[in-house]
Formats: structure tokens, C-alpha cells, sequence
């Protein structure tokens, strides 16, 4: 992954506006943007989990190709859990408490391959949420 410069730089790799979540997210504490491959980025936020309880990352990839492919040791089984999108998540047993577990949404939208990561005690309800308001 190559480290870009902010959102308009990720919109000139994709080639197109980076589809980006239109509902609220946790207050972050800072957000990186990286290239991903010739037609991909990610866009990540650290968030800010001083207090307990809170989750500590979201990230969201979109590119031509599917995003690459993650290890997940112990991971559930890929399975739907909304139209046309796909679960999976794994608990990252020796990640701090903010981290873990780790949940993947994947899902194709307007001709991009989409992946949303978050790390953090998340519901899988709030994270379909986040997924159906990307645009």
C-alpha cells in the first residue's frame, strides 16, 4: 500500500469519486488514505477508543478488483447478511480490547468491488448500516 495525500489523491487512483459512508462515524483521532494496488484505495479511521467500550478502526476499501485477500485465522464463514453483502469476523484473540474482533463486509457497488474492515466491539446491524449508506 502507498500512502496518498488526502481524498482528492485517492479520487485521481480510483479514477472516480472514492464512495465514502454518508452517516456519522466515531469521532476519529486521525484517518490514513493508501493506494491499493493500480485500481484501489483504502481509506482508514483510527478512532478514538479512550474510553472503554469503544471501537478503535474502520476501514473502507473500493477498487476495479477485488481488494486483496486477508488472512483471518479462526474466522466465521463467509455468509449474507444483507442484500448483497457477505460477513465474516474474526475474534483476534491478542489484539487490545478496541481491536478485536475484527468483522469484514464485502460487497459490489456501481461497478466497484467494496470491503468494509472494523475492529472494535461493532453490532454486524451498525456496520450494514455504514455499508448500505456508502455511495
Amino acid at each position: 500500500m502507498e500512502p496518498l495525500e488526502g481524498i482528492a489523491e485517492a479520487d485521481a487512483h480510483l479514477g472516480r469519486p472514492v464512495p465514502l459512508p454518508r452517516v456519522a462515524l466515531p469521532l476519529p483521532r486521525w484517518v490514513d488514505v493508501h493506494a491499493v494496488g493500480p485500481e484501489g484505495v483504502e481509506v482508514a479511521w483510527n478512532l478514538d477508543d479512550s474510553r472503554a467500550g469503544e471501537p478503535g478502526r474502520f476501514a473502507l476499501y473500493a477498487g476495479a478488483q477485488p481488494p486483496p485477500a486477508r488472512e483471518l485465522p479462526d474466522a466465521t464463514a463467509p455468509h449474507a447478511v444483507a442484500d448483497g453483502l457477505t460477513h465474516r469476523e474474526a475474534p483476534l484473540s491478542e489484539a487490545q480490547a478496541s481491536l478485536k474482533p475484527v468483522h469484514e463486509l464485502t460487497w459490489v457497488h456501481d461497478g466497484l468491488h467494496l470491503r468494509l474492515t472494523a475492529q472494535g466491539p461493532w453490532t454486524v446491524a451498525v456496520l450494514v448500516a455504514i455499508a448500505q449508506s456508502v455511495g
